[in-house]
């Protein structure tokens, strides 16, 4: 098989199980986070450290916020079984790179892997991203010029793919639907407090030898997730039982 045409058909394999590439690396991080921080030296990553990797990964669900807000019907979805387009959409955050939502994928899980301050982890993370999305970038954008033709070779020719310009900014023609965002986004906003709440009570835990002797950062935590529970079962009743969070044409 041609190179290209094998590019193609592993982009179309790995597309469809896109979702599940987050949790090796939590499993990989986690266990990383353990036993090289915790077990071995006993030192725990300070407060303000928490934060800065929480803030990476906040930027990334925020480019999909972005995304999701000003997205078209039947684009920039979650679809796994084939791609999915019926315009090239070339405003807003496709404005001013090609690929945005995997941008804010790999921002969001950049900051899980920050907290192993494994810098060998970090790298390897950031190449095994790149491999496994190249294929599914290559794939999405030879369906794009197939469907598109020019439209498409016009725009690409003039958009980066992965790494933002920083001009050019076109704002969309749709307005800001918050209702999109929530009945999309709920999810993944959830899993990523889910994770880090994961990974600061693992250091908890060892920090103080047991499950119930806890300072007063682990019980903001535990508020923080709580709260993160509520919004999660808020919306998706929301989403599944009621027509609130539907939008026209959205």
């Amino acid at each position: 098989m041609p190179l290209i045409e094998e590019f193609q058909v592993q982009g179309n394999y790995l597309f469809r199980y896109r979702s599940f590439f987050p949790i090796l690396i939590l499993v990989a991080g986690l266990g990383i986070h353990i036993h090289f921080r915790y077990m071995e030296n006993g030192l725990g990553l300070e407060e303000y450290y928490y934060a800065i990797c929480f803030a990476v990964s906040m930027v990334g669900q925020l480019i999909r916020v972005l995304v999701v807000g000003y997205a078209p019907q039947k684009t920039s979805g979650r679809n796994t079984r084939k791609q999915v387009a019926e315009e090239v959409n070339t405003k807003g955050m496709y404005s001013i790179v090609r690929h945005p939502l995997y941008l804010g994928n790999f921002l969001m899980w950049f900051g899980i892997g920050m907290l192993t301050e494994s810098i060998w982890f970090i790298l390897i993370f950031a190449l095994i991203y790149w491999v496994y999305y190249e294929r599914i970038m290559f794939a999405e954008e030879a369906f794009l010029r197939g469907k598109f033709g020019d439209q498409y070779l016009v725009w690409a020719g003039s958009v980066p793919a992965f790494v933002p310009r920083l001009k050019g900014w076109i704002w969309p023609e749709n307005y800001f639907s918050i209702k999109n965002v929530l009945r999309r986004e709920y999810t993944s906003f959830f899993n990523l407090i889910i994770v880090f709440f994961i990974f600061h009570y693992s250091q908890s835990v060892i920090r103080y030898n047991g499950f119930t002797k806890f300072g007063t950062t682990e019980i903001i935590w535990f508020g923080i997730l709580a709260a993160a529970i509520l919004f999660y079962l808020t919306v998706r009743f929301l989403h599944k039982k009621t027509q609130l969070l539907n939008v026209e044409g959205r």
